[in-house]
């Protein structure tokens, strides 16, 4: 049985509080250049050996022995199989989940600037944006610590709305351990091609390409400390989503919420690892007091308690504010990945608040409900980057060129500015080019 867990206490109103509050969001660095150096080892690897170096990292890390990378394809009709023999109730709410991401994901690409569009001008010049789908986009899903069919349906169906020809999934499956739901919501998905292949090792064979598995354009998806680091290191060869840390929630509570439902809200983040980070803000002890006490009452009951303990121990905070408007500045400052409002009137809450992945509005809005089968999406930036990130969504799927269509009557007037400015710049070729289309 789990001992009584403590949880860190911060006031609002303590000397110095923002300071600490900022050091206890940060983790530790102490084993970033050696996850670095061995990650820049693995990259190294399987862009000078290919298939080999993913057979032998595939080899150690996940103790999978076999000949061809080829035999850690899985093919559709493998994948419809796992689907077909899923339990009617595991079907039905993988169908409802998909449905629903799907339909939140096409109202996205019409309303967030995902097509394209042009205009034109009095002289005939026209100008607009073209907006086109990746090629290949290579989605991570983890395998280690859980199973994650979430995880598949959130970086694949948004890709698939976006129209992305090829998507390619990879997944560690340790000990060849395969997840059913995993490979039913890749069917589901409409994943083109998976690799159980996981780790660093996969992100640099998406990234560079094997004899077997072709490079992608982007890769999305979250996965641990490697992962990360194998993301930064291939940015720029490809594109990526975002640097994913543990996952976090804030919970915002003026008193009136359910202690048990509070306590159970964050267990749910703390149960993905040690280092996850639940925060609550609120400005009534007493209400504190009870989600600590609810906490250690509801934790013996639960299957991962010793991830749940551990997280909640050294990474979770109670923070005492003076009301719900300095809760909010401290939300923005925190700029969490997940961010709950429990409160009777949630929406005035959430006017103030400005950084945050996802907003959970209402003491029936769990947090848990946006990770499965609310709709929009569950990938959400990590560690504050709130601040400058948004959610994974079809817009990262596209790109977009300008489109530039000038007339003779507009090369008259912009060729003369043009010029100007160039010849400013020292940049005469520039000037000629324009000015060579100006009228005698």
């Amino acid at each position: 049985m789990p001992k009584p867990v403590q949880v860190k206490r911060l006031n609002s109103q303590d000397i110095g509080f923002i300071e600490t509050l900022l050091s206890s969001l940060s983790l530790p660095m102490a084993d970033d250049e050696a996850i670095d150096a061995a990650v820049v080892k693995i990259l190294t690897a399987v862009k000078a050996k290919g298939d080999a170096a993913v057979l032998e990292f595939t080899k150690q890390f996940d103790r999978l022995n076999v000949a061809k990378v080829s035999e850690l394809e899985i093919t559709r009709p493998e994948l419809e199989r796992a689907y077909n023999e899923l339990s009617a109730v595991q079907k039905n709410a993988l169908d409802v989940a998909a449905q629903r991401v799907r339909a939140y994901h096409e109202k996205q690409k019409i309303e967030a600037g995902c097509h394209s569009w042009e205009y034109e001008e009095a002289d005939g010049t026209r100008l607009g944006q073209k907006v086109t789908p990746l090629d290949r986009v290579g989605i991570y899903v983890p395998g280690g610590k859980a199973a994650y069919p979430s995880s598949v349906l959130m970086n694949a169906i948004p890709a698939k709305v976006a129209g992305v020809a090829e998507v390619i999934m990879v997944v560690p499956t340790p000990d060849g351990s395969r997840n059913p739901l995993v490979l039913a919501a890749a069917y589901l998905a409409g994943v083109d091609r998976v690799f159980t292949i996981g780790g660093a090792q996969a992100v640099a064979a998406l990234a560079y390409g094997t004899e077997t598995i072709p490079s992608v354009d982007k890769i999305v998806g979250p996965g641990n400390a490697y992962v990360a680091a194998a993301k930064r290191r291939v940015f720029g060869t490809v594109g990526i989503d975002m640097i994913a840390g543990p996952s976090e929630i804030l919970v915002l509570c003026d008193g009136s919420s359910n202690p048990d439902w509070v306590a159970m809200d964050l267990f749910s983040q703390a149960e993905h690892d040690e280092q996850a980070q639940s925060i609550l803000l609120c400005p009534d002890a007493k209400f504190i007091e009870q989600v600590q006490d609810s906490i250690n009452r509801l934790l013996p009951e639960m299957p991962r308690a010793k991830v749940i303990e551990a997280s909640l121990t050294n990474r979770a905070l109670f923070i005492q504010v003076q009301d719900m408007k300095q809760a909010c500045e401290i939300a923005n400052a925190i700029a969490a990945e997940h961010l709950e409002i429990c409160t009777v009137d949630p929406r005035q809450w959430a006017d103030q608040i400005r950084h945050a992945g996802a907003i959970f509005m209402g003491n029936y809005t769990s947090e848990s409900l946006g990770d499965y089968c609310a709709g929009p999406n569950h990938v959400l930036p990590t560690a504050r980057t709130a601040r400058f990130s948004s959610p994974l969504g079809v817009y990262d799927f596209i790109k977009r060129s300008s489109m530039i269509e000038v007339s003779e009557a507009g090369a008259q007037t912009l060729g003369a500015i043009a010029s100007t400015l160039a010849h400013g710049e020292g940049l005469q070729a520039h000037a000629r080019a324009a000015e060579m289309r100006l009228k005698k």
